[in-house]
């Protein structure tokens, strides 16, 4: 196993410990949350109870072949804790995610749970968001011209997302457009709201003001730290 993926997966089972008998937990998606939901099917395995809230269906699947079970937001619509991986990190603790085209999930997760716990490994960390990384914007695929020019105007570079031949079709039957602003992003919460208003917009990858705490893992070893932003978005 490479470095980096030793870092995931320490950081992935040391969020698992943070989850505690009874509890409705939000499960995320991607290759760190892969080592949470792994490490939490074998504490179910081991006698916990508690019901998971997949952020995905890849989720969903390898949720249900630990024998974690599992619930929906309908269901569940206040969560004890949410879980999940990211695609950067600012030093406030606002966030880019949904480079695996699960953000829409991710987010309404994030909002319903009373806190919300973030894990990367240390290269997830940057001193400005946006550069080297899109914001992914779903939106619903009758909307794509529209969406692209008023994102252009925001100052994006707005790239469809695709997959083989045809776009990239997401859990919801959606589109991604990657919205790609080269200089960055000075005002993270007022861009995630002005992309959230453009018609046919369902949501983005701009997660401001919902992380409770942060792990990191640099190397095997594992750090915490909470944003001051943390709280300030309403929550469900």
């Amino acid at each position: 196993m490479q470095a980096a993926d030793l870092g995931k997966k320490a950081v992935g089972h040391r969020a698992a410990e943070l989850v505690r008998d009874g509890m409705i937990v939000g499960l995320g998606t991607g290759s760190t949350a892969y080592w949470l939901v792994e490490r939490l099917g074998q504490r179910v395995a081991e006698g916990l109870s508690i019901v998971g809230i997949p952020t995905s269906e890849r989720t969903a699947d390898q949720a249900r072949g630990l024998g974690i079970p599992l619930g929906w937001l309908d269901e569940h619509p206040r969560l004890d804790l949410a879980i999940d991986g990211a695609d950067q990190i600012d030093p406030q603790g606002q966030l880019i995610k949904g480079l695996g085209g699960a953000l829409v999930r991710e987010k309404r997760v994030a909002r319903a749970a009373r806190e919300f716990v973030v894990i990367a490994d240390a290269s997830k960390e940057v001193s400005r968001l946006g550069v080297g990384c899109p914001v992914p914007v779903e939106i619903a695929p009758s909307a794509i011209d529209d969406v692209v020019h008023d994102l252009a105007r925001l100052g994006a570079v707005p790239v469809l997302r695709r997959e083989g031949s045809g776009p990239y079709v997401t859990d919801n039957e959606q589109w991604i457009v990657d919205a790609h602003f080269e200089r960055g992003i000075d005002e993270p919460e007022s861009l995630e709201r002005l992309v959230n208003e453009i018609d046919g917009v369902v949501d983005n990858g701009l997660f401001t003001n919902l992380a409770s705490r942060i792990l990191v893992a640099d190397g095997e070893s594992v750090r915490e730290w909470r944003p001051e932003t943390a709280g300030r978005a309403p929550r469900g």
